[in-house]
């Protein structure tokens, strides 16, 4: 891949992932906590490290997750510049929307660590959505796009639930 495509693959990894985590995990839970107001009782120190890690795991998977985009699919998540192959590494192994999975991770985990029941109303209306936009939208573009390899990739590993093992796909690419 030549430096400047690299580039501005990176770039444009960056801006979504600012635009749409970054404002999903971060923005987002940050207002509905403001509006909704603190009740001032901090939890148990078990579920705000629990919620640490929650957000650490989630963070972690996202960073891979966004690097895979430039290097196993050469695109970036947005419409506008997709990837050129279907991306079964990492994260992606084990389930079909690791991104989404992610940042629900990354919103639970605030909602344990600032102990805000206002983010676990926030997690769940955002795995419903995504879940739909996942069904709807990417999937059948997904499956358009890249036709039987997707199609295997889609049998093998499931879109929501991660499987346990970490071995590649039966069937994927």
């Amino acid at each position: 891949m030549r430096s400047g495509r690299r580039r501005a693959l990176v770039l444009g990894n960056i801006l979504f992932f600012l635009a749409g985590p970054g404002l999903e995990a971060g923005v987002g839970p940050w207002l509905l906590v403001q509006v909704a107001g603190r009740d001032g009782a901090d939890p148990p120190v078990a579920l705000r490290v629990l919620g640490a890690l929650s957000m650490l795991g989630g963070i972690a998977v996202l960073l891979d997750v966004f690097v895979r985009f430039v290097r196993e699919g050469a695109g970036t998540p947005s419409p506008a510049a997709p990837t050129a192959r279907v991306i079964a590494g990492g994260a992606y192994r084990v389930v079909r929307h690791p991104m989404y999975v992610a940042t629900a991770t990354v919103i639970l985990g605030e909602a344990l660590l600032v102990g805000q029941p206002i983010l676990l109303v926030a997690a769940a209306a955002y795995v419903a959505t995504t879940a739909a936009l996942a069904r709807y939208v990417e999937e059948p573009r997904l499956a358009r796009r890249f036709g039987a390899s997707y199609e295997a990739y889609r049998r093998a590993v499931p879109g929501w639930i991660p499987r346990l093992g970490m071995g590649r796909p039966r069937g994927g690419t």
